[in-house]
């Protein structure tokens, strides 16, 4: 497994219908992989946007053996300026405007004056910034084993091949979104690459098109499915919905997995972090019914084990603790400045993933909360997670701390609704009801990967 381009793979440009395959998909390959190679020594940072030349760029830095930093191109220009002091990257792929200091516009590309750089660790290929457009983000090194054993574990347990077709509606800086594309080239796949997300027209023209037979979401996007009334007998094609990025709501899984079921297809739901390159479980389709709420088993070559506060290992089935994840597909570690991107494995395969959960005796993991995820109410830690599960009756919710108080915000509720859910807050968790501030929301905000975005709540409580 040494290539992550298959001789079968293609890729469409949906803005034209145009094709690349075969020999001449290796050729635009070979030739971003030369053009990379002329650069300085130093990580790549690459603004991957949704199209066609983002995704060479990606493959021949990969194939060529350079490292390099997927950038969401619509990040904030401070946190973008912040990234490139610390990291000096050899280039800045897909850059606009003006060039830094050090640096200088060459085409669409800022490229460092100085040939002097630190050469990233020969393993490293990849790396992922761990927050979105804000904060001081922290890159993971993921290397190529790893980014290619994740991609090889997804492919064989979801069985892609060469006759799926999938569509690049997740952003491809974002962990999922890349995953998806690393596991269908792989196996000889088609990629259409699009720009447009789910809730637009001309994706689903996309599905019909290019007869789109896989479909990846976040629990945003199934949300937004549902109040489409989205049914899969209108698209024959789509014959597989996968869906990771958080943990989505009993009702959703049941009611999509019937939809799919009614049709002859198929629905997995996946657990994932950044640092497991990305992905670490899928529920079995044929069992998702019987599993409901699991994140399933770890995936071919790894394995879950939960720890309690003392850091003993807990064995008993259904006792919640810290999830411990054990792979080949686990980061090297963190880098926060150039010198560290020379260094080696630093976690050897285990990651303390942070998140709360249990195992079933079937060893299907249940994830239950976020150790981080906590606010207090009148000094009571609350898991935060737990409380948007309390309140889901009343519809999609986002709970946020607020100094010794809960925000809860609702989408689409009307002030009845807000109250009627902070009094079940009251009386589930046998706390005065003014703890619990529930608000109306319209739209969530969100971080290009779908997930709500938490941070940007939080500034308007």
């Amino acid at each position: 497994m040494n290539s992550l381009v298959h001789s079968q793979a293609r890729l469409i440009d949906a803005l034209d219908g145009s094709v690349l395959a075969g020999a001449e998909l290796s050729a635009r390959v070979t030739a971003a992989a030369d053009e990379l190679s002329a650069l300085p020594d130093g990580v790549l940072f690459a603004r991957m946007s949704q199209d066609v030349p983002s995704v060479l760029r990606y493959l021949g830095a990969f194939e060529s053996g350079r490292a390099i930093a997927m950038i969401d191109p619509a990040l904030d220009a401070d946190v973008l300026a912040g990234l490139v002091a610390r990291f000096r990257p050899a280039a800045v792929l897909g850059a606009e405007g003006d060039a830094p200091e050090g640096y200088r516009l060459t085409g669409t590309s800022w490229e460092r004056i100085s040939p002097e750089g630190v050469k990233p660790h020969p393993d490293l290929a990849v790396l992922l910034p761990t927050s979105g457009s804000t904060g001081n983000p922290k890159l993971v090194r993921l290397s190529r084993s790893a980014v290619l054993h994740n991609a090889e574990s997804i492919a064989r347990v979801l069985g892609i091949d060469a006759d799926e077709v999938t569509a690049t509606n997740l952003p491809l800086h974002y962990s999922y979104g890349l995953s998806v594309l690393n596991s269908h080239l792989l196996r000889g796949a088609t990629v259409v690459v699009e720009a447009n997300g789910v809730m637009a027209r001309p994706f689903w023209t996309t599905v019909e098109t290019y007869r789109v037979t896989s479909l990846p979401g976040v629990p945003y996007h199934y949300e937004m499915l549902r109040r489409l009334r989205f049914d899969p007998a209108k698209y024959p094609s789509l014959r597989t919905l996968t869906q990771a990025g958080g943990k989505l709501r009993v009702e959703l899984v049941t009611e999509f997995n019937d939809k799919m079921r009614a049709v002859g297809g198929r629905m997995f739901v996946m657990y994932g972090q950044t640092e497991a390159a990305p992905r670490m479980s899928t529920v079995p389709a044929e069992r998702l019914a019987d599993k409901l709420g699991s994140a399933g088993p770890a995936l071919p070559g790894g394995s879950f084990s939960i720890r309690a506060e003392d850091g003993s290992e807990i064995t008993t089935p259904g006792v919640d603790g810290e999830v411990v994840y054990r792979g080949p597909n686990v980061m090297m570690g963190y880098a926060e400045n150039e010198a560290e991107l020379a260094g080696g494995d630093e976690v050897g395969g285990v990651l303390v993933t942070g998140d709360l959960g249990h195992l079933d005796e079937d060893g299907y993991l249940y994830i239950t909360g976020r150790l981080k995820r906590i606010g207090k109410v009148f000094g009571n830690r609350v898991n935060l997670d737990d409380l948007e599960q309390v309140v889901k009756g009343y519809g999609p919710a986002a709970a946020v701390p607020a100094g010794d108080k809960v925000v809860v915000w609702l989408q689409d509720a009307d002030a009845e609704a807000c109250k009627a859910a902070a009094r079940t807050l009251s009386e589930r968790l046998h706390l005065h009801v003014t703890g619990f501030d529930v608000r109306q929301a319209g739209d969530f905000p969100l971080l290009p990967s779908g997930k709500i975005d938490y941070r940007s709540l939080e500034a308007r409580v």
